[in-house]
């Protein structure tokens, strides 16, 4: 009977991650990472909670405890970075975040005591790197997808950087922060558990904002001032790591500096090239074929296996080699151009179209679970038609989008309010 409730408990608990756009696909090694994550009853309370934020007189009255014990519970879920506490108008509103980026990321944050991280890490890597359903889920469904790539913002060149929008500059996202932690890079730190981590800094996983704030809080992450993140992203440069963060324009809540051994978005880009599942940047590195002396920096560099070393099919210099870029791969980070030795042999152009970015959280958050088939799950919380305010926060994202993904939002909720919105909206703009 105890096995039955707990396997009851962990699945509810996973039927309410998977509301998210991006879940976590069921199966034994999920079940057991959450066990460790969660106690029975923790996963039994947590799986009851909406996707929107939610107070502790929400959460009191769903879970029928009384306020002093709801908080006791929250507060101790908020410690281990399960939930995310945000101050808003003077009191805490609570949010679970997805796993990721999220509370598997959390867990591994920082070296702790009260899970055994190398068991943890174990799971993690049969989950994700074996496994391979979870990151084929998180990156490659649909056209939108969790995060994008930062430039490397030392090989832009000064014409370059007249065109590099403030929201594309991780030293731009630092500047405009109003909290920042860091952190363990979660995939090292997983790595080194499994005996498989290269040597590039670990300290160096950034969280912005209100993450940062909930994050520095608990202690979960170290709240650090402006000038020692840029520090960090100076290293991170130093050790040719990618900027991989969320693909918002505003209130960017994680930067993470990625190799391209240990790191699930680099590792996806290499899997699932041709799906797309990271955003590039607006730039593509361009070779001078005439001055290249096939080197292979740029190769030894590229996290993605989109630069190669092919013949320079050169009769006097048989064994001559030059660089070869595979644009459906390249990110767009430009590491390889900081690394090339030789000068204006690699640079960066534009892109002839530029990458389109969300403007926040809530505008992806749409468009992926319009993509994914998920958008009733923001609509009707938790059964429960949200409040008129959070309604039209949902609507306003949708009546902005293009016709295709309108028409797609209003198939997913077979709703004639909806409906008359996007056609309204729609006649009025012609």
């Amino acid at each position: 009977m105890a096995h039955t409730t707990l396997k009851t408990s962990y699945s509810a608990l996973a039927d309410r991650l998977n509301r998210f756009p991006q879940g976590a696909p069921t199966s034994d090694l999920l079940f057991k990472i959450l066990s460790m994550l969660f106690s029975e009853e923790e996963a039994g309370l947590v799986s009851l909670m909406p996707i929107k934020p939610f107070t502790v007189k929400k959460a009191s009255r769903i879970w029928k405890k009384s306020l002093s014990e709801t908080q006791k519970i929250l507060d101790e879920l908020a410690g281990r970075a399960i939930l995310i506490d945000i101050e808003q108008d003077g009191e805490s509103v609570y949010a679970l975040p997805p796993p990721m980026a999220g509370f598997f990321e959390f867990s591994l944050m920082r070296v702790r005591d009260d899970i055994d991280q190398k068991v943890l890490s174990e799971l993690f890597y049969q989950y994700l790197n074996v496994e391979e359903d979870f990151i084929r889920e998180l990156f490659t469904r649909g056209e939108t997808q969790l995060g994008r790539t930062f430039v490397h913002e030392p090989a832009l060149s000064n014409e370059n950087a007249l065109h590099v929008l403030d929201y594309e500059r991780a030293s731009e996202v630092i500047e405009s922060a109003s909290h920042i932690g860091v952190g363990r890079c979660y995939c090292r730190h997983k790595m080194e558990h499994v005996g498989k981590a290269c040597s590039a800094p670990q300290e160096i996983c950034m969280t912005f904002n209100i993450t940062a704030a909930s994050l520095t809080k608990h202690g979960m992450a170290s709240a650090v001032e402006k000038q020692e993140c840029h520090d960090l992203l100076q290293q991170a440069y130093e050790h040719n790591l990618v900027q991989f963060g969320e693909n918002v324009r505003e209130q960017v809540n994680f930067i993470c500096n990625c190799c391209g051994c240990c790191c699930e978005a680099m590792i996806a880009a290499r899997r699932f090239a041709i799906l797309n599942p990271v955003h590039t940047t607006n730039f593509i590195p361009v070779i001078d074929e005439e001055t290249c002396n096939g080197c292979g920096k740029c190769v030894n560099v590229c996290p993605v296996e989109a630069m190669t070393l092919v013949s320079a099919h050169n009769p006097h210099k048989p064994r001559m080699k030059l660089a070869r870029l595979n644009e459906d791969l390249c990110l767009g980070c430009g590491v390889c151009v900081r690394s090339c030795n030789k000068k204006n042999s690699l640079t960066l152009e534009s892109r002839p179209k530029r990458v389109l970015t969300p403007l926040n959280g809530a505008h992806r958050a749409v468009v992926m679970a319009i993509e994914r088939g998920k958008l009733q799950n923001l609509i009707f919380d938790n059964q429960v038609l949200w409040s008129h305010r959070a309604m039209a926060g949902v609507l306003g994202v949708i009546l902005k989008l293009p016709p295709i993904k309108q028409v797609m939002a209003t198939k997913q909720v077979k709703s004639r309010y909806l409906e008359s919105l996007v056609n309204y909206a729609t006649s009025s703009a012609r």
